[in-house]
């Protein structure tokens, strides 16, 4: 389970970078614009993404009340595409120094709807990695929506090729 959970955490920081290089190409009214999606910008839906990672995070360390940066944060979108990349590198080294008895260890939390959950950590991770890409693809729509040509391909196999 270890290995695919680093190696799941290397795809996402990748995956999010192979957009963030063609994304930081744009204009900033681009990355600002109004377009009808689940967060209806560019910004927003990679503000929402460091978002729930910060949260996972935060959770997995075990804070009861989050105080998430992410959900204040009105900065530039360097400084929001910075945020993501050291929330997603802090997951990759957590992981690889993590043990199988501390990705298996079943853990509480609540949801924003404070509920509580009970689950293993690494079922915890691999939602996280798949929110991630589940959000790729909408950055990819959003792209097209915007006459963005040239955009990379984020599947999981070719970064595996790539390795």
């Amino acid at each position: 389970m270890k290995e695919l959970l680093q190696q799941y955490a290397d795809y996402n920081i990748w995956a999010t970078k192979q957009l963030l290089d063609r994304i930081n190409k744009l204009s900033d009214e681009e990355i600002n614009r109004e377009i009808a999606s689940s967060f209806s910008s560019v910004y927003k839906t990679l503000q929402h993404m460091w978002l729930a990672e910060e949260a996972w995070w935060q959770r997995l360390k075990l804070v009861e009340h989050l105080d998430l940066q992410s959900e204040k944060f009105a900065g530039s979108f360097p400084e929001l595409t910075l945020h993501l990349a050291k929330q997603s590198q802090l997951w990759a080294d957590w992981i690889r120094a993590a043990t199988n008895t501390q990705l298996e260890h079943v853990f509480a939390y609540r949801n924003t709807k404070k509920e509580e959950f009970k689950q293993p950590v690494s079922e915890v991770i691999m939602h996280l990695f798949n929110h991630g890409s589940y959000h790729r693809g909408q950055l990819v729509t959003l792209l097209r929506q915007l006459g963005a040509d040239k955009i990379p391909q984020t599947d999981f196999i070719v970064f595996s090729r790539k390795r």
